[in-house]
């Protein structure tokens, strides 16, 4: 009982998600970059401290242009969406001034705070509607972990594996046009040896 409870705790300190706050200029703009696999539900929570005549927008996009979420003149708010397949995600928040010209901008103070995959999970919206005990939610949550984990560690090999595949072709295609290059280079002084012998011997600078 300790043991879980314990477990559960070490693995919610895990979960932390990602918050990130910043200064943004006026008219400026700024992305926030993430690489995520398929199957996975992403949660982010904003907030943006109000200027007159300025505002910020944001949009999430994947590698495709693809729009995924997005919103104009936020303040403070939540945006939800997910991931069917592996890709990498960009979220991009855009300062805007008014055309007034008594109005130059002013910074603004951006927070994001994203979360994904299991820490992106309601638990106790499941709790409500399967009726679990907390200790039955506590489990829940551990199977999700475990899961989790199990999966960064078959993409960390998966991505190992390429890596190394990638390594070794390259290390042959080195191989390959260095063995061209010296190929070339013997043929070419072998030639040059040759036309300068004919050379000297037409000029009859030697027999």
């Amino acid at each position: 009982m300790n043991f879980i409870l314990n477990l559960t705790i070490s693995l919610s300190l895990l979960s932390i998600g990602s918050c990130i706050r910043w200064h943004m200029q006026p008219n400026s703009r700024k992305c926030l970059r993430e690489e995520l696999r398929e199957n996975i539900l992403v949660k982010g929570v904003y907030e943006v401290t109000p200027v007159d005549n300025q505002q910020v927008d944001y949009v999430v996009r994947d590698s495709k242009n693809h729009i995924l979420a997005q919103k104009e003149d936020i303040s403070s708010g939540k945006f939800t969406f997910s991931v069917e397949n592996y890709d990498i995600f960009e979220i991009c928040f855009s300062s805007k001034v008014s055309s007034n010209e008594y109005h130059q901008g002013a910074v603004q103070e951006v927070f994001v705070d994203i979360k994904t995959g299991v820490e992106a999970k309601s638990y106790e919206g499941i709790a409500e509607s399967f009726k679990l005990k907390p200790l039955e939610m506590d489990l829940k949550r551990l199977e999700d972990f475990s899961e989790a984990i199990v999966l960064e560690f078959k993409d960390m090999k998966m991505r190992a594996d390429e890596m190394r595949n990638t390594n070794e072709s390259t290390n042959k295609r080195v191989l390959y046009f260095s063995l061209f290059s010296m190929i070339c280079l013997i043929m070419l002084a072998t030639w040059q040896v040759f036309y300068l012998r004919r050379y000297f011997k037409a000029k009859k600078l030697i027999e």
